[in-house]
Order: C-alpha cells, then sequence, then structure tokens
C-alpha cells in the first residue's frame, strides 16, 4: 500500500513537469535507438566480413613450406658460428611442396572425430595467354563438391554451376576480373602455361567474385583431377589440406599436433587472420563504447532535471518528511522517477532501434566487388536488445539516485523557516 502510494506520488511529479521529464525520455530514447542500430550494423558489418575471409578459410591448414637450408657452409666454420651470417649458398631444401603420404593422411583426418570435413588442394602459378600477352595468374585444384559444403563456394559464383568442375572435361572458373581481361565468357576456351612451359587448353565454365579485387584479377579453380593432368602430377599430388573443424576454438592446439603427426607445416585459422580477427574486435569495442557514452550523456540529462525538480520542490519535500514521510520514502520516490523515465525511454528506443535497422537492412548495397550482397548487413541479436535495456535501467538508476539521496536529507524545518 506504502509502496503504490510512493508511486503515485512520484507519477505526479512526473507530470507535473511533463515538459522536463519527455526531454529526459527523448534523450533515453535517442541513446538507445543509436546504441542498438550502432551495434546492429557494426556487428552485421563483422559478420558479413567474418563470410567473405573466415567462413572461406580453413581451420587448420596442412602444407609443406619452402624453407631456408640451414646447412650453409659458412654455419661450419667455428669462428663464425656464434655471428649473424647473412651469406647463403645452397639453396632451399624444400624444392617439393607436395604433401607426402597424403591419401594417408586425409583418411587419419576422416577418422579424427574433431573434423567436420577436409577439402584436398593444388596450387600452381600459371600464365594465361591472352594473344601475344602472357598474364600471370593461379590456378587452384579443388574438389568442388567439399569447397561448396565447407567454406560456401557457391555463395561466390557469379555466373556458371560449381558442379560443371567435375562434370565438364578440362574446365576452369576464373575470376571476374581475370575474365574480363581475357574477355571470355562461359563456353569459351582459354589457354594457360605452366612454370615448365607446357600449354594447356581449358574450357571456361564460371566466373566468381571473391570480394577482394587482387584475388580476382589472378585466380582461377579446376578440378583437382585437371589440375594433376596440367601439372603432369601423380594422382596422389596435392599441396595443402584444409581442415574444418566442430569447434574452430580447437585450431591452434590441433595445428601443433598434425605438425609434429604429420611431419608437416600446419597454420590455423586464429594466426593466420590474427589481423583480421583484432579488427573486428576494435570495431565491436568502439560501438559499444560510443552507444554507453550516450546512454551516460542521457543520464546526466537526467541528473539535471531531478535537481531542478528538487530545487523546485523543496516544499513539496518538506509537507511531505512533516507529514511523516522518511528520508528513506523521498529517496525512493525520486529514484522511481528516474527509472520511469528509464524504462519508457528505453522500451520506446528498443523499437525505434528496431525499426531504424529493419530501414536500412531495406536499402540497397549495390557494389560490383560483392555481388552476393543485396543489402546493408544487419545483425538482429536479441543479446543487443537486453544489453539495451539493461544499461538504460542502470544509468537512469545512477542517475537518479544521487539527486533522490539529496532529496532525503532535506530538512523540512529549514525549509519551513526559510519561509
Amino acid at each position: 500500500m506504502r509502496k503504490r502510494l510512493l508511486i503515485n506520488i512520484a507519477s505526479a511529479l512526473l507530470l507535473a513537469r511533463w515538459k522536463q521529464t519527455l526531454v529526459a525520455a527523448v534523450g533515453v530514447t535517442f541513446s538507445i535507438t543509436m546504441f542498438i542500430t550502432l551495434l546492429s550494423f557494426m556487428s552485421g558489418l563483422n559478420d558479413l566480413l567474418d563470410g567473405l575471409i573466415l567462413n572461406r578459410t580453413a581451420h587448420v591448414r596442412i602444407y609443406n613450406d619452402i624453407k631456408p637450408n640451414a646447412n650453409q657452409p659458412i654455419n661450419k666454420v667455428a669462428a663464425y658460428k656464434e655471428g649473424h651470417n647473412f651469406i647463403g649458398s645452397i639453396k632451399s631444401d624444400g624444392n617439393r611442396q607436395a604433401i607426402y603420404n597424403s591419401d594417408a593422411i586425409m583418411k587419419a583426418l576422416h577418422n579424427d572425430p574433431r573434423v567436420l570435413g577436409l577439402s584436398p588442394k593444388l596450387t600452381a602459378q600459371v600464365f594465361f595467354n591472352d594473344g601475344t600477352v602472357d598474364i600471370t595468374g593461379s590456378i587452384f585444384g579443388i574438389n568442388a563438391a567439399e569447397e561448396v559444403k565447407l567454406f560456401h563456394f557457391d555463395d561466390y559464383i557469379t555466373s556458371g554451376n560449381s558442379a560443371d568442375l567435375n562434370k565438364v572435361s578440362n574446365s576452369i572458373i576464373l575470376g571476374k576480373g581475370l575474365a574480363d581481361k581475357l574477355l571470355v565468357q562461359i563456353g569459351d576456351g582459354v589457354q594457360i602455361t605452366t612454370s615448365k612451359g607446357e600449354r594447356f587448353q581449358l574450357k571456361v565454365v564460371g566466373t566468381f567474385q571473391s570480394g577482394i579485387k587482387d584475388f580476382d584479377n589472378v585466380q582461377s579453380y579446376t578440378s583437382i583431377n585437371t589440375a594433376q593432368k596440367i601439372l603432369s602430377v601423380p594422382s596422389d599430388y596435392i599441396t595443402s589440406i584444409q581442415v574444418k573443424l566442430k569447434d574452430i576454438k580447437l585450431a591452434p592446439a590441433v595445428a601443433k599436433e598434425y605438425e609434429k603427426l604429420y611431419q608437416a607445416d600446419a597454420e590455423d585459422i586464429q594466426t593466420a587472420n590474427s589481423q583480421f580477427e583484432t579488427g573486428s574486435s576494435i570495431r565491436t569495442l568502439i560501438s559499444y563504447s560510443v552507444g554507453i557514452t550516450l546512454l551516460i550523456v542521457a543520464g546526466f540529462g537526467i541528473y539535471n532535471i531531478l535537481n531542478m525538480m528538487i530545487f523546485e520542490k523543496m516544499d513539496s519535500i518538506a509537507i511531505l518528511k512533516a507529514t511523516g514521510f522518511s528520508g528513506k520514502d523521498v529517496k525512493s520516490i525520486f529514484i522511481y522517477i528516474a527509472i520511469s523515465i528509464g524504462i519508457f525511454g528505453g522500451l520506446i528506443g528498443l523499437l525505434f532501434g528496431f525499426g531504424l535497422s529493419a530501414m536500412i537492412d531495406q536499402i540497397p548495397f549495390n557494389t560490383v566487388s560483392l555481388p552476393t550482397i543485396k543489402t546493408y548487413p544487419i545483425n538482429y541479436n536479441p543479446k543487443f536488445y537486453i544489453i539495451g535495456i539493461v544499461f538504460s535501467f542502470i544509468t537512469t538508476y545512477f542517475a537518479g539516485w544521487f539527486p533522490a539521496r539529496k532529496a532525503s536529507k532535506i530538512d523540512p524545518v529549514v525549509i519551513i523557516r526559510g519561509k
């Protein structure tokens, strides 16, 4: 009963200064709206970039790297063993990039319960012949079905079908920029020259865009069997194994384990994309920082309004205390006022934030480099809305607590005598 009475008094004070109350509520609404919209957009942007980079990157990549030969003549001279030597006369010892015993390794990986799937890959540098001009590029031999299943390869196909790599003999999918340079389209032939000088004719069955122009200008894909035929290598010749795990967090430990177990180089996704992940974390941190700053600014607005209300309502506060209301009761009244502003403004802010996010989600986002993206990215994660209303409640509570504490300490005798 007493609690309801205190709430009624708080409501009366709110309505008595409805303009100031509205201004405070609008401040909270604006803050929450911007908080939700900013987080939804930045998180959507991070998800988009994750899709472009991380979803197409193996969790663990097993390969053979070319390393400098440690057995240099200068290192055998005792006088130079303790020094830093910059002379090297023997070439690198890793002249074979193929993974040794690849079939046995892939069989073992398939039986690893931590592995979701894997895809072998063969990478080679070639020249694309355009009349008298040779364009330097790369050709990747892949298992198209596994690339689609594990790394969303079809999302980047702008024309044609990735399945044709297995259906059409000696076929190739070109990067959009590379296809434009060669002036070819689906059904046309393209000639390539290997590093050994051997020429090979391939049929274009599609084009792709990764969203990274430098890649699209030089890269192409073919089936792994065709790539092996182009390079005149045996059927077990592959240069890397792309492994996708069921739990990405296991990647660093699994990479180290595979490196020792298979006597090959292994790189995890966190190491390969450390700078990218740092950028995503920074963008998220900035979004939260800006949103929380807006809420704190709105809190100062509520603080100032309640201070003015206390100053103007000194008589009312004195009468309340003189008629038996305690300092705790007066404090509760002003905290109710602050929380009411916070909850009302916060809920309206959630609705406006959702609406504004939905509007942005419908804005066309047409760019040549990202053909699969049609609108601006938005993430409607409920977590953002929960965080928004919780921070709204906390901010407005503390914004009201200090003025409420001041009001609770008012001495009614002093106020009445002053009159």
